[in-house]
C-alpha cells in the first residue's frame, strides 16, 4: 500500500493485505443518513480488517435534468461530511467540480475527487494538486486506462504525488457503459493506487426520462472481477434504502447488502494473494 495511503489509514486498525473501501451515499441528503451509513459501513470495515474511506457529495453538479436535486448546500453539506470524519475518526472525500471549489473542500475532506468527465480540465486538476491533498481521479467514460497518465502528469507536476485512478466504465452506445477491466493494470503501470467504481459503472445514463438509470444487480459481479483483476481499493455508493435515494438510486447498493459482499471479496482478495 502507497504511504500515502498507510498515512491515511492511521487511525484504523486493518489487514494490509485487504483492498481498500470508498463508500457512503451518493450526496448529503442529510445529517441522519450520512451518520448513519458512515456508522453502519465503518462497524463492518472495523469487522472485516478493511480500511475504510467514508465518501458523499456535497453537491452534483453533472446532472441530466435541471430539476434534479444537487444537494442542501454546498457549506452544510461539506460540514457534515468533515463532522462524520471527525466523529467516526474515517478519512472522507468528495467530488469538486470547478478550480475555485478545491480550496474550499480541502478544509473539510481528505482526499479531492475528480468527476469523470472532467479529468482532463487541467486548471481543477492543477487547483486540486496545489492544496496538497490525496486526489482521486475518475477517468473519463471516453478515455482509455493509458490515457489517463497525462492527468497523473500534470497532479505530479504541481509537486503533489499523491494520486489514485478509479475506473468507472466506458461508454457503450448512447445509454450504457462497459468495463474493460485491461484498464486496472494499465492505470497501475503510471505507478497510482487504482480503484473500482463498482457503481457509477452501471450506470445507463442519457434516459429520456431524465433521471440516469442503472443495473444494480451486477454491482458483485463488478466488483468480484475488479478484485480478481488486483484493483487496490473499491468505491461502492451505498443508501439504506436506493429507491428513495436523492441521487443515483438506480444503481446504488442497498446497505444490508454490503457485508456479504465484503465478505465474498476478501475471499478472492485472499486467493489471488
Amino acid at each position: 500500500m502507497e504511504i500515502f495511503l498507510k498515512d491515511l489509514f492511521a487511525d484504523q486498525s486493518y489487514d494490509e493485505k485487504n483492498f481498500f473501501l470508498i463508500a457512503g451515499p451518493c450526496v448529503v441528503e442529510s445529517e441522519e443518513l450520512v451518520i448513519e451509513v458512515a456508522t453502519k459501513v465503518s462497524a463492518i470495515c472495523q469487522r472485516l480488517s478493511i480500511p475504510y474511506i467514508f465518501k458523499a457529495s456535497y453537491r452534483k453538479a453533472n446532472r441530466t435534468s435541471g430539476s434534479s436535486f444537487t444537494g442542501i448546500g454546498d457549506e452544510a453539506a461539506l460540514e457534515i461530511v468533515n463532522k462524520v470524519g471527525l466523529k467516526l475518526k474515517l478519512p472522507t472525500t468528495s467530488d469538486i467540480h470547478a478550480y475555485d471549489e478545491a480550496e474550499i473542500a480541502a478544509n473539510h475532506v481528505d482526499i479531492l475527487q475528480i468527476p469523470a468527465f472532467l479529468c482532463r480540465q487541467t486548471d481543477l486538476l492543477l487547483a486540486a494538486a496545489e492544496t496538497g491533498k490525496i486526489i482521486n481521479v475518475k477517468k473519463g467514460q471516453f478515455l482509455s486506462g493509458d490515457a489517463m497518465k497525462f492527468a497523473v502528469d500534470k497532479i505530479r507536476k504541481a509537486g503533489n504525488d499523491k494520486v489514485m485512478l478509479t475506473e468507472r466504465g466506458t461508454t457503450f452506445g448512447y445509454q450504457d457503459l462497459v468495463v474493460d477491466y485491461r484498464n486496472i493494470p494499465a492505470m497501475q503501470s503510471h505507478g497510482v493506487p487504482v480503484v473500482m467504481d463498482c457503481t457509477h459503472s452501471l450506470q445507463q445514463p442519457n434516459q429520456t426520462s431524465g433521471v440516469t438509470g442503472g443495473n444494480p444487480k451486477m454491482i458483485g459481479t463488478i466488483a468480484r472481477a475488479a478484485i480478481a483483476a488486483g484493483a487496490d481499493g473499491l468505491f461502492i455508493e451505498t443508501h439504506p434504502d436506493p429507491s428513495r435515494a436523492l441521487s443515483d438510486g438506480a444503481n446504488m447498493l442497498k446497505l444490508d447488502l454490503l457485508e456479504d459482499l465484503l465478505q465474498q471479496l476478501l475471499k478472492i482478495r485472499k486467493a489471488i494473494m
